[in-house]
């Protein structure tokens, strides 16, 4: 659902690499235990083979002002993996002559730009030109509060077009929120409906459902960011992601609902291809997640404190999910660790430095708002008790760890900041790349 600072999350590797025959189940306890020891991950993960759940593990609290702890049944926000849900009930609607992929969105919202070119097919792949709200600086100032249908429309409309419908790929919550509307139009009933009669009940998935403002006393998982200690994340009203974003549900459960999908129980055959054919590495609800030689299909997903993913190997009948309400690492190198030991690949059991202890005054001469020739955003540096606080422009706050003498990281995104306080510069580290920034 949202997006941090330049980040990614697609594993890529070029090698071969076949089955383990037996998981070691005891070595992967280790790393998970590495990261609970050392406070660096909250969530659970979940591996299914050929529709048998092999393996499965939580760590950390579901919610940490009562210390309770995570289990296989707490449930969390999945962000945007609701999106591949959203598109299998669209693919349910055209099975079932309720919707024609090639329907132009005038038939349903005349008002918004371009409604006559865009088709239901340019919306599940991104393809609309319709602007991503979430994007927008504004976003922020109401993503706690619930909008209506209308309230939605109006600002989707307002929004405009960024390109030509058809002419490329644009990643954009505002597709699937309209799809939301599309589906309960089509088939007369809410979404939640809809996924129970045609998802979650015929396939068995108990702890996946729509959600709605947290309840700990329903398994569900508070979300946190990372800081000195976990900070309570904002909650983000259900109203507002909709089918792009408002999903509850275990890890466990996103395996059950690949297995299910990849093996026809939910979809035609040809419907299931449809979803997978990729046109700028985007289907219906799904992209490609390449792992060596291996191609599977799934979706990440992020909305608050929560980070997920979920992906289906086809050609191995193994499905792997991760959902997590708090994490100091980059969950991609933690997908890498398990899909290495169901895939017999090398990995190491993670050690952690330490963090910098430092106190308030001493982040003071980080603060300020950086500005760069070679990226087209600000970044701002505040601070929060004993934490410095990074901001991209549109973007919420990010915590940030202190690693070494003027460095600090967001490892989620694989993001390190080094700091020349004398000089007033920033130089902003990621995925091979590096872009200096200068203090406004």
């Amino acid at each position: 659902m949202k997006k941090n600072i330049l980040t990614s999350i697609l594993l890529s590797f070029t090698s071969f690499l076949g089955f383990s025959q037996s998981l070691d189940k005891e070595k992967l306890n280790s790393y998970f235990d590495a990261l609970e020891k050392s406070n660096r991950f909250m969530g659970s993960v979940a591996v299914s083979r050929n529709g048998e759940v092999i393996f499965t593990r939580s760590v950390g609290f579901a919610d940490v002002e009562t210390k309770t702890k995570a289990n296989e049944k707490s449930r969390y926000r999945i962000g945007s993996i609701t999106k591949t849900f959203t598109a299998t009930l669209v693919m349910i609607g055209v099975e079932n002559k309720k919707i024609l992929l090639d329907q132009t969105l005038d038939n349903y919202f005349p008002d918004i730009k371009n409604a006559a070119k865009i088709s239901i097919r340019n919306l599940l792949n991104h393809r609309s030109g319709i602007h991503n709200i979430t994007d927008d600086a504004s976003y922020l100032g109401y993503h706690t509060q619930p909008k209506t249908q209308t309230e939605l429309l109006d600002l989707i409309t307002k929004a405009g077009s960024d390109f030509e419908p058809d002419s490329k790929m644009a990643y954009s919550n505002s597709n699937y929120i309209l799809l939301t509307f599309i589906l309960e139009k089509s088939f007369g009933k809410p979404y939640h409906e809809l996924l129970k009669e045609y998802i979650t009940k015929p396939i068995g998935l108990a702890d996946t459902y729509v959600g709605s403002k947290i309840n700990l006393q329903n398994k569900e998982t508070s979300s946190y960011t990372s800081g000195e200690n976990w900070m309570k994340s904002t909650e983000t009203d259900p109203a507002i992601p909709l089918g792009a974003g408002f999903i509850v549900s275990t890890a466990t459960d996103l395996v059950k609902f690949l297995d299910a999908l990849f093996a026809g129980k939910v979809l035609k055959a040809e419907s299931l291809e449809q979803m997978k054919t990729l046109k700028d590495n985007f289907g219906f609800g799904l992209f490609q997640m390449p792992f060596y030689n291996k191609k599977g299909f799934g979706h990440n997903g992020g909305i608050d404190g929560f980070s997920s993913v979920a992906m289906h190997f086809p050609g191995d009948g193994v499905s792997y999910a991760l959902t997590s309400n708090g994490t100091k690492v980059n969950n991609n190198d933690i997908s890498i660790a398990v899909l290495s030991a169901v895939f017999n690949k090398p990995y190491s059991i993670p050690e952690f430095k330490k963090a910098l202890e430092l106190n308030s005054e001493d982040l003071d001469k980080y603060l300020g708002v950086y500005s760069s020739a070679a990226i087209p955003l600000k970044v701002t540096i505040t601070k929060k008790d004993r934490t410095l606080m990074g901001q991209a422009t549109g973007q919420g706050a990010i915590p940030l760890e202190a690693t070494e003498k003027d460095k600090f990281s967001f490892s989620q995104a694989g993001v390190v900041l080094e700091f020349n306080p004398s000089e007033k510069t920033m130089l902003l580290k990621q995925g091979g790349g590096e872009y200096k920034f200068s203090k406004d």
